[in-house]
Parts: C-alpha cells; structure tokens; sequence
C-alpha cells in the first residue's frame, strides 16, 4: 500500500465529512458507466463504485449497453462497494483491476475478499471516514438486504459521501431510511438508484418517486440516477422496452414538482458530465 495512503477509521457524526486539510481542489467529473457502476473523478482522485464490467451477471441478468471501455478501469484510487449482492460485487470484474486497488467495502465483507485474493480490502462501518489521497470518504446508512446469497456472508449495506471540494453521495441500494437529511450537509450532488433490473422492487430499494421524496431529505444542489437501463433479465426487455428507459425520466418529471431546485442530469450509460466549480 503506497506511503500516503491514510487507513485510520474517524466516527463522525453522517453528513459531517470535510476534504482532508490538505487537499488540492481540482475538477470533478462523474462517468455513469452503468447499473450502480459509476466513475467519480474529483481532485484528481479516481474512484469506482460497484463495478460491473461484464456482459452476463448472475447467469439470468444481461447487459444491453456496449461495455465500458479499459480506460474505465485505469489508475484507479479506490474501490467503494455499497453491498454484496451479486449485481454491486461482482468478483470476477474486480478481477479485472489492478489486484493493489484500495476496495473500501461494508464491515462483514473483508474476510470474503481476502480469501480471493484481495489484499487491500479495509472496512467501513456507519458513520466511518477513511482518508484516499485528497478526498475523504464517510460509509453512510442504508436500508438494503445485507446477506449475500445464496450462502453469505452478511455485511451491512452502506452508501458512501466523497467528500473533497465538491461533497457527493453514492447511496448504493437504500430505501428512505431515518436521519437521511443529515447526508444533505453542504450536498453538490446525490447519485441515486431510481430503480433496478427487474419488473419490480423488493424491499430496500429506490424507485422513481420515492428517489424525489429523499431529494426532499437530501436538498443536494444536483442529482445524477442511477441504477437503470444497464442490467436486464434475458429477453424482457424486448418485451417491455419502456422499463428500460423510463425511470430517470419519470423521476426527472416528479423531482420536477417535488424538488424544483434540484438539478436533474440524466446520464445515459458510458456518459460522462463535469460538475461546475463551487459557487458558479
């Protein structure tokens, strides 16, 4: 593990994560390359969440979207895994990356990682920051099944702030879950799940209007969807062609009426937007 790289755990109260003292401000760029995989690039860090790189997931779920290129995978900082369900851990994609990537995973999932492999795999509980180069990252709450089927193991599902000089909020999987107005601290852009890969929604997940009902809670000054039109179970998507385009304009449409002052940026998969500096 390189010399700079800060392991210590801080508790700090959810929402309260600053950038590190030090930190250099740079640009931000925000790539969603599909599903809950996006690309954060924030003072020159590089971080990836949830990464899925592969045409076939689970055996049933296919990816219609081409798939991501290699310079997705480049000269990443750290991994941030919200969860361990197969469509957000997916180990042969993490594979593909370099086997030094700091992965920052929920506090359950470090002995699985391990065992494959994975050296540099340190966990977050609630509330934890860790420090990556410039930029701090806070593990925050989330309301999401925990067990990795069908075997395990369990490890609590958590979102995660990336604080530097823009503050983001990837939330992973998560339904509306208490104290959410406190990740809305000083908030430049949430990056919400707005629906998943099937017809429906368990419990423990975001659709549409209840995304547009967190806004409410979060008050960031943007929000970017995600976790839509990437995944489909084979051949349901040649039958139902609106499921897989639908959700981030439906939430667009209600955020419109909920939360008029929040930005909506709907990111079609493989897009890539630049975030405005702070205060333009």
């Amino acid at each position: 593990m390189a010399a700079d790289e800060d392991t210590r755990r801080v508790r700090r109260p959810i929402g309260r994560c600053s950038p590190p003292a030090a930190s250099r401000p740079g640009r931000t760029r925000v790539t969603y390359v599909g599903h809950s995989t996006v690309l954060i690039e924030i003072d020159g860090v590089r971080i990836l969440t949830d990464p899925v790189f592969r045409r076939r997931v689970g055996g049933f779920l296919r990816r219609i979207p081409p798939l991501p290129g290699p310079e997705t995978r480049l000269d990443i900082d750290a991994v941030l895994v919200s969860h361990l369900h197969f469509d957000h851990l997916d180990l042969p994609s993490l594979e593909e990356l370099d086997h030094e990537t700091r992965l920052i995973v929920p506090h359950g999932a470090d002995r699985m990682l391990r065992r494959k492999g994975f050296t540099h795999a340190e966990e977050l509980r609630r509330g934890e920051t860790i420090t990556v180069r410039d930029v701090n990252i806070q593990a925050i709450p989330a309301i999401h099944s925990d067990f990795r089927w069908p075997f395990g193991p369990v490890a609590r599902s958590i979102g995660f702030l990336v604080c530097g000089s823009r503050t983001l909020y990837f939330a992973g999987d998560t339904d509306i879950f208490q104290d959410m107005e406190q990740v809305g601290h000083r908030l430049d852009t949430a990056i919400l799940p707005v629906w998943g890969w099937g017809p429906w929604l368990g419990h423990g997940h975001l659709n549409p209007h209840r995304a547009a009902i967190a806004l409410r809670l979060l008050r960031p000054r943007r929000a970017i969807p995600i976790h839509w039109g990437t995944l489909c179970p084979v051949g349901f998507c040649m039958r139902r062609p609106r499921f897989f385009s639908s959700p981030p304009l439906e939430f667009a449409a209600i955020s419109s009426e909920m939360a008029p002052e929040v930005e909506i940026r709907i990111l079609q998969p493989g897009e890539t937007t630049e975030l405005a500096a702070p205060g333009a």
